[in-house]
């Protein structure tokens, strides 16, 4: 389709828009640095798809929009055909059912995201100067292609506060959630971010780093060239028993992490765990610019609150050292608060075909949009954090 003089195209590989294309508008900032967000980067899209994590068997099926006016692309989006709801962390299941029980038709569906991946960023991924234009084409490019294949739905997770307005704007219902944050408040180390919190919360968490030291071995942080190819077996066996547990089935394939060796160790900061040399358990987080992102958890062998001090402490530790903002420590888990991640508001849009179905679905996120709202007041009231830094977090 054209409009004011931009096409837009959809694409059935990455490489058809081009590595030096997708990153000018993904990531442009990592000319003088890192990606502001590593999980929309051309080598973490391509890693899921050329490892087969995404495509035929998935219910993640790839496609990418782009957005080219004079010769020059200038916006893209990560789009896929989903046949499920899985890997997401923004759940429409219910939806789903009431629309088949009134005898409608709600998979396929198309979505805009990057797959297995709860951080917040960029979805319309536009070159600095075409934001506006960008996600406005990217936006009724989506819709557009949606309706003409006739799909019940368009789905846009992990999005930006700006992409909410643009989205709204366009039609496209704005739907709120929340998870856990670290913010760093140019904490010096981590025992300064410890003297932010009451005296009970502090003592709580210097017992369980100080248990979690008794697992018998040493915990070693690892990035870039540090990474061994052998700690990738150890990661692929962690990944696999926490997946089993959690999803039934492991979204990622062995051939990811070996991909993730050879382009993104730059990105990925391991923390292990090691007895007598051999590691027990383990972390895997994703560095950005401003953000550290953790991602998997998994072990061998079970020791108390080690898996706090790997996922939790160490992350906590790292942007401190490396002056992060902030940790995203992924979806749920109420007990993150007790450990200073406070609860903070995330963002999706959504379209729906069918007129009917979009007035209720509208009417359900209003009221649950105001839920959300009181529950993040309720748990930032019950941080860990002395009443007077409370107060400035909130």
């Amino acid at each position: 389709m054209t409009n004011d003089q931009i096409t837009i195209t959809l694409h059935n590989r990455l490489s058809d828009i081009g590595q030096a294309a997708w990153d000018a508008c993904a990531c442009p900032e990592a000319a003088a640095g890192r990606p502001e967000d590593p999980f929309t980067t051309y080598r973490f899209l391509a890693a899921l798809a050329d490892s087969r994590s995404v495509g035929t068997g998935s219910g993640w099926q790839p496609h990418y929009l782009s957005a080219e006016q004079n010769g020059q692309i200038i916006a893209c989006a990560p789009l896929y055909l989903k046949s499920h709801s899985q890997g997401e962390y923004i759940f429409d299941h219910n939806w789903a059912h009431a629309y088949e029980r009134a005898g409608g038709r709600y998979y396929p569906k198309f979505q805009i995201a990057v797959p297995f991946t709860p951080a917040t960023g960029r979805r319309l991924l536009t070159r600095p100067g075409y934001e506006d234009i960008g996600r406005a084409a990217l936006i009724e490019g989506a819709v557009d292609v949606t309706t003409r294949n006739a799909l019940s739905s368009l789905h846009i997770t992990f999005c930006t506060g700006q992409e909410v307005e643009t989205g709204a704007a366009h039609g496209l219902m704005p739907r709120r959630t929340q998870q856990y944050h670290w913010l760093n408040r140019d904490y010096a180390d981590f025992d300064s971010f410890l003297a932010d919190l009451s005296s009970r919360k502090r003592k709580a968490i210097r017992k369980e780093r100080s248990r979690a030291a008794e697992f018998g071995g040493e915990i070693v942080t690892l990035t870039g060239d540090q990474i061994q190819p052998e700690h990738w077996d150890a990661v692929w066996t962690f990944y696999q028993d926490t997946g089993a547990r959690k999803w039934g089935t492991p979204y990622l394939t062995r051939a990811f992490f070996n991909r993730a060796h050879d382009t993104l160790r730059d990105d990925i900061l391991l923390v292990l765990a090691l007895r007598d040399g051999q590691p027990v358990a383990g972390a895997l987080n994703f560095i950005g610019a401003s953000a550290l992102y953790g991602r998997y958890w998994g072990c061998i062998e079970d020791h108390p609150c080690l898996h706090f001090e790997l996922c939790y402490y160490k992350a906590i530790e790292f942007a401190i050292e490396q002056g992060l903002q902030r940790v995203e420590a992924g979806a749920q888990g109420e007990h993150k608060l007790a450990r200073g991640y406070l609860p903070v508001a995330t963002h999706s849009l959504h379209w729906l075909r069918d007129p009917g179905f979009a007035e209720a679905v509208a009417q359900y996120l209003k009221a649950e949009r105001a839920a959300v709202d009181e529950d993040i007041d309720i748990l930032t009231s019950y941080g860990p954090f002395r009443k007077t830094t409370q107060e400035d977090h909130e």
